[in-house]
C-alpha cells in the first residue's frame, strides 16, 4: 500500500493541494527554477516510482548556486575543474533538497526530468518514463541532515498522495536502478530513518477542502 492515500481528491497535505498538484505537477511550497532538460512523458505511462538521488557542486562541497546553474545549463566551467567535466551535459532533476531542508522544483512532476539516464526497475528500463527523481544536496559518505530527512519525508507523502502507484517498494535509490554505474544516495542515506520519518509525516498535517 502507499504511504499515504487520499479519500478525498481535494486534500491539502503539507501544505500541497494534491488535486492541484496532479493537475499541473507544481509543487507549491519549493521555488520554481525551470530547467530546459525535460520532455514529455510517453503516452499512456502511469508514474509509478519515485527515485532519491544526491548531488553537490563543486563534489563534497555545499551551497552556492552551481545546482541550479548545471539543471539550468548555465554552469560555467571556468569556476572549478571539475565544472569543465560536466558543463555540456543536459541533465535535470524533478526537485532539489538543499541541505536546510529547502524545496527547488526545476520540471513539473508530470514531465519527463533526464535524471535516471540508462536504468532499470522491475525488469523495466528508461526509469525516467515512469518515475518522479529528486535530488538531495550531499555526498554518498558525508551523514545528510535531519531537515532533508523531514522535507524528504513530507515530499514523499506528497508525491504518494498524488501518485498513489507509488508504493513503499517503489521508492528507490539511484544506485539501485543503475548498479555500477551510480552509487548515489549512498551508505550515509539512512532507510531506516527516512521510513521512520514518513511514519511521522504521515501522521501529522492532513486537512479537507
Amino acid at each position: 500500500m502507499s504511504y499515504l492515500t487520499c479519500k478525498n481528491t481535494r486534500s491539502v497535505i503539507h501544505r500541497e493541494d494534491i488535486a492541484a498538484l496532479q493537475e499541473t505537477g507544481r509543487l507549491t511550497t519549493a521555488r520554481w527554477v525551470p530547467s530546459p532538460n525535460y520532455g514529455p512523458r510517453p503516452q499512456g505511462v502511469l508514474i509509478n516510482l519515485l527515485v532519491i538521488h544526491s548531488i553537490s557542486l563543486p563534489p563534497r562541497q555545499f551551497g552556492g548556486p552551481y545546482i541550479e546553474d548545471f539543471f539550468s545549463n548555465r554552469l560555467n566551467p571556468d569556476e572549478h575543474p571539475y565544472f569543465a567535466t560536466i558543463a555540456d551535459l543536459q541533465v535535470s532533476a524533478h526537485a532539489l533538497i538543499r541541505r536546510d531542508g529547502s524545496l527547488v522544483q526545476f520540471v513539473s512532476l508530470l514531465d519527463r526530468a533526464w535524471h535516471a539516464g540508462r536504468s532499470c526497475f522491475d525488469g523495466r528500463e528508461e526509469c525516467n518514463d515512469f518515475s518522479i527523481g529528486i535530488e538531495l544536496e550531499g555526498a554518498d559518505d558525508i551523514p545528510y541532515t535531519p531537515e532533508q530527512y523531514y522535507a524528504l519525508a513530507e515530499v514523499a507523502t506528497v508525491i504518494t498522495s498524488a501518485w498513489p502507484e507509488i508504493t513503499c517498494d517503489r521508492i528507490t535509490g539511484h544506485c539501485d536502478i543503475a548498479p555500477g554505474r551510480k552509487t548515489d544516495p549512498g551508505p550515509a542515506f539512512d532507510w531506516t530513518h527516512f521510513r521512520a520519518c514518513i511514519q511521522k509525516v504521515q501522521a501529522s498535517g492532513k486537512e479537507e477542502v
